[in-house]
Formats: structure tokens, C-alpha cells, sequence
């Protein structure tokens, strides 16, 4: 590691430290980006002076608030009698800290993840953006904190139940939410991504849905690519979330045996914000390739334009656009993200 390098770690780590201080909310129950977006723009290559001065505009305009103070220590033999109260948060941070440490982070993700999975729509899915975070930067403080995180705003959905799946395509899942009883009328308690995912998980009509796709060893590649092609069919809020929680699925998948449950899980999710988004069409495959194929700028324009954003979006939405076109090899990624900072019409 170079010096220059090693002074951006020091820096990086003494800004996540500090991060820590903050509560994984701030009111009224929006998650707290700070960790995750200090991370992506140390990979996208921002000097120090940008991560401090990110850190603090986004604290100052978002009101960040301390972590609540605790209430009791979390039993090890009852630890999930307290999951979904945020009041607890101090506490689940406490305990999941001294398994990150015992266990390591393989062994604290594999021990408790599976129980945490249904409950994956947790604060719109963030949690799962910091134990991916955490997990790439090898961080046993992030993914203690990300685990109590999930514990502390874990919002189940309805469990698979093992029946026959109605087909392999990702892309029908989200086609067929549409026909639900109810979806096309339900009243969120606000407009809260989480709110919307927990009251179209609510109606009855949605409970088979986590078991509608046949799982099969190219489904993260097909979710993969139906995210993409929903984000830029409609470029929304929502389905951007697509996008980025697939690259954190990914991340986190590799310490699991079983990645099943939770690709299905976030599917699931993804499923919930159908609606939100507005029952969208998929852009066909002709289209698709007609927007690859257009003309955008080099990855260096588009991570100089991300790292100058406040839009912790932006940033969220460039690294993972640059890490899974790495991975999947689709330049309509780069075409994704350049559209997102507006860079392309």
C-alpha cells in the first residue's frame, strides 16, 4: 500500500468511526447512508477532504441523530425476541459486536443471517447495503452494527412455503404482482419506501409470490439484468434500489451456502415496490440494446461527476453500476449511471 494510500485508509477509518456515533436512522425512519456512501467514494477515488466534507453537509442537512441509549443487553438465547424494535438499537449493537468478534465475520454472517433474511425489507433494504459494505471492506465494526441494524428494523415478509414456482422468468414475477387483489388501491402509512413494501406484503393475494420463481443457478444473472432493464425503462427512485441491492445481495451471498433464500427475499422486495413504481412495462429487448449501445461518457467522467454529488443516491448507484458491469460484463450499467447524474438525456 502506498503512503498516499495509506493516509486515505486512516482516513476513511477515522471518518467510519465517527459515523458510528450516528443512529442507522434519522427521523422520521429514513436510513443513514453515511458508512456506506464514505466507502464508495474512497473507491471511487475522492480524496479525504471530500469524504469529511460529504459527511458533514449530508449530517448537517439530514439532522443525523445519536444512537438511542440502552435499554437492556440482548439474551443470546432470546435474541430475536426483541427484532423489529428500534428502540433496542444500542443493545442489538452490542451483542451482534461481541458475536462479530467471536465469530468473525463468515461465522457471525452465517449464524444469524439465515434468520434475518425474511426480514430483508428492514429499513427499504439497507441494512443489507451496510453488512455488504462491511463484508467488502472486511470491516468486523460495519457488520456487527449492519447485523443490529436488521435485528433492530427487521420487517418480515411472508416465508416461502416451498410450493411449485410459476416460472423462471424475474421479469414475470414483477408482471404478474399487477393482478393482486388490492395492489392497485392499498394506502400505505406513508410514502416511505418500507411503508409501501410492508402494506402490499400485508394483502393476502401477496403471500405466495416469494415462491412464483423457479430459483436456478442463472436466476442472479436474470435478476441482474431485468433490475437494469426496469431502472432504465423508468429511471425511478424505487427501482434504482433494484439495482444497487442486487450488487449487495451479491457481496453478501458469498458467505452463505444457501443464496436462495435471499436472492428470493429481496426479489420478494422487489416484488412489494411493483406498484410504487407504477406497474411499469420492461423495455423490450430491442430497446434495451438501442440504449446500450448509445454513445456516453468514459467510467472517469461518470465517477468524477458521482464523487462531486451530494445525492448519496448518485454515488450509491455509480459504484454498484461499476462493480456489477465488472462482474456481468453489460455496458448498459455505464449507460445506467450516466443517465442517473445526468450526464446522457
Amino acid at each position: 500500500m502506498t503512503l498516499s494510500a495509506e493516509v486515505s485508509r486512516s482516513e476513511l477509518d477515522a471518518l467510519l468511526a465517527r459515523a458510528r456515533n450516528d443512529s442507522v436512522e434519522f427521523p422520521l425512519f429514513l436510513a443513514n447512508h453515511v458508512p456506506m456512501v464514505l466507502i464508495a467514494l474512497d473507491r471511487l477515488g475522492a480524496p479525504p477532504e471530500r469524504l469529511e466534507e460529504w459527511y458533514e453537509t449530508y449530517r448537517a442537512k439530514n439532522h443525523l441523530a445519536r444512537v438511542p441509549n440502552p435499554v437492556a443487553p440482548i439474551d443470546a438465547q432470546y435474541w430475536e425476541a426483541s427484532l423489529g424494535d428500534r428502540a433496542r438499537e444500542a443493545d442489538y449493537r452490542s451483542f451482534f459486536a461481541g458475536e462479530v468478534s467471536r465469530l468473525g465475520v463468515a461465522g457471525a454472517v452465517q449464524t444469524y443471517l439465515p434468520r434475518l433474511i425474511q426480514g430483508l425489507a428492514a429499513s427499504a433494504t439497507h441494512p443489507l447495503m451496510r453488512l455488504a459494505y462491511g463484508i467488502l471492506e472486511s470491516d468486523e465494526q460495519e457488520v456487527g452494527v449492519a447485523l443490529a441494524y436488521w435485528a433492530t428494523c427487521h420487517l418480515p415478509l411472508p416465508a416461502p412455503t416451498g410450493a411449485e414456482p410459476k416460472t423462471d422468468d424475474p421479469a414475470e414475477v414483477l408482471a404478474g404482482v399487477g393482478a393482486i387483489v388490492g395492489v392497485h388501491d392499498y394506502e400505505p402509512e406513508s410514502d416511505l419506501l418500507w411503508h409501501n413494501i410492508r402494506a402490499v406484503g400485508a394483502l393476502p393475494g401477496f403471500r405466495p409470490v416469494v415462491d412464483w420463481l423457479a430459483f436456478s443457478a442463472d436466476a442472479p444473472r436474470r435478476m441482474a439484468a431485468t433490475s437494469l432493464a426496469l431502472f432504465v425503462g423508468t429511471m425511478d427512485f424505487a427501482a434504482l434500489h433494484a439495482v444497487t441491492g442486487l450488487h449487495w445481495v451479491r457481496l453478501v451471498s458469498a458467505y452463505l451456502e444457501d443464496k436462495e433464500p435471499l436472492y428470493r427475499a429481496f426479489w420478494q422486495v422487489i416484488a412489494a415496490l411493483v406498484p410504487k413504481i407504477g406497474f411499469p412495462g420492461l423495455p423490450s429487448p430491442s430497446e434495451i440494446e438501442r440504449v446500450r449501445r448509445r454513445e456516453a461518457p468514459p467510467w472517469s467522467v461518470i465517477k468524477a461527476a458521482a464523487i462531486g454529488s451530494d445525492d448519496e443516491h448518485d454515488i450509491s448507484l455509480t459504484f454498484s453500476c461499476l462493480q456489477e458491469e465488472e462482474v456481468w460484463n453489460d455496458p448498459l450499467y455505464r449507460i445506467a449511471a450516466a443517465r442517473r447524474l445526468a450526464l446522457i438525456p
